[in-house]
């Protein structure tokens, strides 16, 4: 029986930074791999595939360029969908091979094959050739993931009826398309589809998408997908799915409504991926959709036992995935962590078109606290940079406490929000004030102009 400092299950963005992070601490440790190939769903079916096909789509529509040259550009229904995803594969390639090393310099080591506990120490792996190893580890990290939630009524086939993982293998882009869920991942794939030209519609029982955004850069979300032609059915739940033949698949709303398209994509929910862990049998407990129960150092109700990523559920994030696997075994090999943890809050980024980011509290969070505040908004058609680029549709709001100035939340819609975030990050995570940006020179002409412009124009409104 092999014997390591450190044994993580999953090689995701929690589980390779767990494990380099064990490693740079003088452990010896293990990754174990379930799939022939490591990465998790981050690198192989989730965040880069699909980050990926936005930024294709976005290039072959022509859509930065349409504003400043004046033209219209029609994507040829005769492109295949799988030639779109070909610099998918380049990238997943090359970041494998960057994981891959980072393994390699840290010295760990990565295991085929499937795990489950016989105890809080040993864990029983059965290769991809159903051969049985066993593995004994002192801390023990489960970073194994989530996948998309599959109910038994919806009749995923791969031809009509997809699931997140499953759109990605579509032979053929879509004349029409239902998306199931108004969430981040339905977002996110309903408008690169509109860009590509599909007729999209978006089923949503709540009234508003992206529920705990800001309402009113949702608001622009939702116009601008309105205009790339995307029908919102808002308050709207699914009853049931009916393939009536090939090409056809009929949705029909508990509202007694029916939509008609040639796919849908389901986007409800995701499930942790502990089954067949066996963790019932070293006493791990577990929440809601097989979600790992933990603490806030990522321990669980086993002491040597550490979970971190989407397998304990939200955010979801592969950044935050990232930083709590290190954190997990700073947790466990330190007396003292050198991190306090994550501190001025997690930044999110949803990559719809536009992209949408945000930090913080929004306008609705600080009404319900009753926390006087005021905004400062900016336009990015009011930057010379948004000029340059044909950004006529971004917008940068800052808000900020009207007595003390200090900077409560970051919300952006635009060109590069996910970048821009940052800038707003730092200056919270330090406890700034608006006034930072207003003292502060930016390059011209940049898009992080805005901020200025915004701590401006919060000013005036005071």
């Amino acid at each position: 029986m092999k014997k390591y400092d450190v044994l993580v299950i999953g090689s995701g963005p929690a589980g390779q930074k767990g494990a380099v992070q064990a490693a740079k601490l003088g452990r010896r440790v293990a990754v174990l791999e379930k799939e022939p190939f490591i990465g998790g769903a981050g690198l192989q079916t989730g965040t880069i595939p699909s980050k990926t096909l936005r930024e294709t789509a976005l290039y072959l529509a022509g859509l930065r360029q349409r504003v400043i040259v004046g033209f219209q550009y029609v994507l040829g229904k005769k492109v295949q969908f799988q030639e779109l995803m070909h610099r998918k594969n380049s990238v997943i390639q090359n970041q494998t091979e960057v994981i891959i090393d980072q393994f390699s310099r840290s010295e760990v080591e990565v295991i085929y094959g499937q795990a489950s506990f016989e105890d809080r120490h040993t864990l029983a792996v059965r290769d991809h050739e159903d051969r049985l190893e066993h593995y004994q580890g002192d801390v023990m990290l489960i970073a194994v993931g989530s996948r998309p939630r599959r109910p038994a009524e919806v009749p995923f086939d791969m031809q009509h009826v997809y699931d997140s993982d499953t759109i990605l293998k579509i032979d053929s882009i879509p004349d029409t398309l239902t998306v199931v869920g108004g969430g981040v991942i339905g977002c996110e794939y309903a408008s690169v589809f509109a860009c590509l030209g599909t007729r999209v519609t978006i089923i949503e029982r709540d009234d508003r998408l992206l529920g705990f955004a800001d309402a009113e850069i949702v608001n622009s979300l939702s116009y601008w997908m309105r205009h790339s032609g995307v029908v919102l059915r808002l308050g709207e739940e699914m009853e049931r799915i009916e393939i009536e033949r090939p090409g056809r698949v009929v949705t029909h709303l508990k509202s007694g409504k029916q939509v008609v398209s040639e796919k849908l994509l389901f986007t409800l929910g995701r499930n942790a991926n502990t089954d067949g862990l066996n963790l019932e049998q070293v006493g791990v407990r577990l929440g809601k959709r097989g979600r790992i129960e933990v603490d806030k150092d990522y321990r669980t109700s086993v002491e040597n036992i550490f979970a971190a990523g989407d397998v304990i559920g939200g955010p979801g994030l592969a950044s935050t995935s990232l930083e709590q696997g290190r954190l997990a075994m700073c947790a466990a090999l330190m007396e003292a962590c050198p991190s306090p943890g994550v501190t001025g809050g997690l930044p999110y980024g949803i990559y719809t078109i536009p992209e949408i980011s945000m930090i913080g509290e929004t306008e609705e969070s600080l009404t319900e606290q009753a926390i006087p505040y005021e905004i400062g908004q900016a336009y990015f058609k009011e930057v010379a940079r948004g000029q340059i680029i044909g950004e006529d549709y971004g917008m940068l709001k800052l808000l900020f406490h009207r007595e003390s100035r200090k900077l409560l939340g970051v919300h952006i819609i635009g060109e590069r929000a996910t970048e821009l975030i940052h800038i707003g990050q730092a200056v919270m995570t330090f406890g700034g004030t608006i006034d930072y940006f207003v003292n502060t020179v930016f390059n011209y002409p940049t898009l992080s102009d805005a901020y200025k412009l915004a701590a401006m124009n919060g000013i005036y409104r005071l």
